[in-house]
């Protein structure tokens, strides 16, 4: 089981979108892959399962029952809920995630997702984990999870000044908790191939001797599209100019898996 994290504690970057779409693309290649939503908005979920609540039982579920003894515990595959695609499974989100953040994070529940997953891990070949847009017990509990780590980058000059700190989160988690972490690359997306401005900013950021993956992702209204389709590119415009692209790039990230 291969396990990627999308992390950027910058709103708007495309996340969600990210982590469905390369979710989607895996399953669609053949690989047995889950989705875990672990933003409160449950914007990845809605977006894959096309349901307006989310189905029972929720990550919310899965992290109070490790807060409270329950007789009969739901067991850990009952997280993993099928979806229309094949190969794809969702751990869905659920808002109340955000309220047991506090007991959560006071009782030291940090490796309790990383445990869900080893008791997954025959069961799946991927696992993209979509975080919340802050650096909080959720996000520090999927990179403690993760294996591989990707920064999705929207060319803003606040976001490229962010994403040294960002990977100063990730080198100190790799040391305390998980030696396997790595930022495997930065995602450029909403890339303008016209605007000097967005090369500028990517030419910087490999400078900088971050890992950025190619290609990048332009802006297209496709996406708002496949969002109000609930359907991911590969299944809603399989020969769109940009889900090519997309799926260009989930072969550039399978390039840079470390071979076990």
């Amino acid at each position: 089981m291969e396990r990627f994290v999308i992390f950027n504690q910058k709103g708007g970057v495309g996340k969600s979108t990210l982590a469905v779409n390369l979710a989607a693309i895996a399953a669609a290649q053949g690989h047995r892959t889950l989705l875990i939503d672990l933003d409160p908005q449950g914007n990845a979920t809605l977006y894959a399962l096309g349901a307006i609540e989310s189905p029972k039982p929720t990550l919310a579920d899965y992290f109070d029952q490790t807060l409270n003894f329950r007789l009969n515990p739901w067991p850990s595959e009952a997280f993993a809920h099928p979806t229309r695609w094949s190969n794809l499974a969702v751990a869905a989100s659920d808002p109340e995630l955000e309220a047991l953040l506090p007991k959560l994070e006071s009782r030291y529940k940090i490796f309790k997702l990383r445990d869900l997953l080893d008791q997954l891990a025959p069961a799946f070949d991927r696992v993209y984990l979509d975080t919340p847009p802050a650096l909080n017990f959720l996000t520090r509990s999927a990179l403690i999870a993760g294996h591989h780590c990707l920064i999705p980058y929207d060319c803003d000059d606040f976001s490229r000044r962010a994403l040294l700190q960002l990977a100063e989160t990730v080198a100190e988690i790799r040391i305390d908790h998980n030696p396997r972490l790595a930022i495997l690359g930065i995602v450029v997306n909403q890339y303008q191939t016209r605007a000097g401005v967005t090369q500028r900013a990517v030419a910087q950021l490999a400078e900088s001797g971050l890992p950025v993956l190619e290609p990048f992702l332009t802006s297209s209204v496709v996406v708002k599209t496949s969002h109000e389709r609930r359907e991911p590119l590969i299944a809603f415009a399989p020969k769109h100019p940009l889900t090519q692209k997309m799926t260009a790039l989930f072969a550039a990230i399978e390039a840079r898996v470390p071979q076990s």
